[in-house]
């Protein structure tokens, strides 16, 4: 690394204690991911906490996280922009849905224009993370171009999402190894394949499926969708004029905010009627699909979910794209399921095949915490799966060390957002009464346990103890419900079931805590 390219790691403010390893980096905070997580953590930190140091290490060679990994056609948000932005940089592009690379260099921009950018170690892969209580810091190991580096810092913030960015999931279907045609994942879509004028069957219809179906329709000669039961689908506007208009009256940063709150009441509002109100949203989704449909179309079989809205994540499309490809007959939709592949296509359990050169598994994610990152306290594995989740970011009983999950019914940066300020309050409240550590501890108090993903999707069944527990009360209580957690930010008691201290400290991490650990 040059001297012109390296990070600045410099600290400003206060000092942490020697690192055990002299070759260690040093940092006040870590913060692991540069995607939105990331860049909001680092903006928060930084302007609540101006004389702390802060590093991001980052195991791509680019900003961004999800819309860096992601280059499949037709990437975009699958919420709108405006709650999807920070709250504290104006997206300027026109459209409400943003394509994937667009949002890539807002990401970027923001970074550069804040000096977050200054503080990124690219290119670096975490392996492990141990806290030592004898000095009250953090040593994380990682890799960078094959050469170990140690990193010793206070706090620890992973923004590293909650799901694998290895491995999405693939189920084992009889006869792949016989097809000829080309597999692919939209997690690692080859940059040179070639679809133009073949035929293409996208296997699954969650977002990602329902996002690949319009853009592949323009040059394939034909695109399927296969799936095994339908989900639902909602169209929004690509630009509104309403928005065009509060923008052109208001200030930059004015409009920003103003349009920001108009679409997080519109969204908290929707989910609300959606639970409340189910009969009436899936009418108003069908109604949508019918208008935008060919006449006569079997909108009952292919787009008619048998379960409730929001019992699995509603798929927003910029104004009917995947309806209008349907169409004008450049996709279709085969509801069906699969019995197996041969030489030219897969095979279906009603009698029938679908011939493909290229076939798409769009058949979803893999759940992962903390980035898979081995994470251990005075040298005992921790297993975030046996701890429950506290404010919906901190772990139980593990010192300095924050996660950041946003919600599954809400765009992402809603929660990510407020996470990233709670840290920040954190870390100035610790500053300011001199305490070296803190963590969450819900003692003696018996807790009932609740999934931490209200949602019946394949990627939540199919792991469920994946992630974090999460209570039944507040503060132990992961919500999906962003009033709520609003109100509890706004006035949060940040002393609340949590044990605060000092290096060698009587109340250090110690008794309750590493009773904790040694149960794992």
């Amino acid at each position: 690394m040059t001297a012109e390219s390296a990070p600045d790691h410099s600290a400003s403010g206060s000092a942490l204690p020697a690192a055990e390893n002299v070759d260690a980096l040093v940092t006040d905070v870590l913060i692991i991911g540069a995607g939105i997580s990331g860049i909001g953590a680092a903006y928060r930190i930084k302007q609540q906490n101006p004389g702390l140091s802060f590093t991001i290490l980052e195991r791509r060679s680019r900003i961004g996280g999800t819309w860096d990994l992601f280059r499949y056609p037709g990437i975009r948000s699958d919420s709108d922009i405006f709650t999807l932005s920070f709250p504290f940089e104006p997206w300027t592009r026109p459209e409400s849905v943003a394509d994937g690379g667009d949002i890539r260099d807002y990401l970027t921009d923001t970074a550069r224009k804040h000096g977050i950018d200054r503080h990124i170690d690219f290119g670096t892969r975490v392996h492990s993370a141990d806290w030592d209580s004898s000095t009250d810091t953090w040593t994380v190991r990682a890799e960078q171009d094959g050469v170990a580096l140690t990193y010793s810092c206070r706090f620890l913030f992973f923004g590293t999402g909650y799901y694998n960015y290895d491995e999405g999931y693939t189920p084992d279907i009889a006869g792949m190894d016989q097809f000829e045609g080309q597999i692919v994942s939209p997690q690692f879509w080859p940059e040179d394949l070639d679809y133009a004028d073949k035929d293409v069957v996208v296997i699954g219809s969650g977002a990602t499926a329902i996002t690949l179906i319009p853009s592949l329709a323009s040059d394939a000669a034909k695109v399927t969708m296969l799936q095994r039961s339908p989900a639902y689908i909602g169209s929004i506007r690509r630009q509104t004029p309403t928005v065009d208009f509060i923008r052109k009256v208001l200030p930059r940063r004015v409009s920003h905010a103003v349009i920001r709150w108009r679409n997080i009441a519109i969204m908290v509002l929707s989910y609300a009627a959606a639970r409340k109100l189910p009969g009436a949203i899936k009418k108003y989704l069908r109604k949508i699909a019918v208008a935008n449909l060919p006449a006569g179309y079997d909108v009952d079989t292919h787009f008619k979910p048998s379960y409730q809205p929001w019992d699995q994540r509603v798929c927003a499309v910029p104004d009917a794209d995947i309806y209008k490809a349907i169409a004008r007959g450049r996709a279709a939709v085969v509801t069906d399921r699969i019995t197996g592949f041969d030489e030219a296509g897969i095979l279906l359990e009603s009698g029938g095949r679908l011939d493909a050169d290229i076939v798409v598994m769009a058949t979803g994610l893999q759940l992962q915490s903390l980035g898979g990152v081995s994470v251990s306290v005075d040298g005992a594995d921790v297993k975030p799966s046996d701890r429950f989740v506290y404010k919906a970011h901190l772990l139980e009983d593990v010192p300095n060390l924050a996660w950041c999950v946003g919600y599954t019914n809400a765009s992402w940066t809603m929660r990510s957002d407020m996470t990233a300020q709670a840290v920040a309050k954190l870390l100035a409240y610790m500053g300011e009464k001199g305490y070296t550590h803190c963590y969450p501890h819900l003692g003696d108090q018996v807790m009932a346990e609740k999934p931490a993903f209200d949602l019946q999707a394949g990627y939540v069944q199919r792991n469920p103890h994946a992630l974090p527990k999460s209570g039944t009360k507040r503060p132990w209580n992961v919500r999906h419900n962003f009033v709520l957690d609003y109100l509890d930010h706004r006035f949060d008691r940040i002393e609340e079931s949590m044990v605060f201290g000092t290096v060698g400290s009587p109340d250090e991490f110690g008794a309750a805590a590493k009773s904790g650990a040694a149960q794992l």
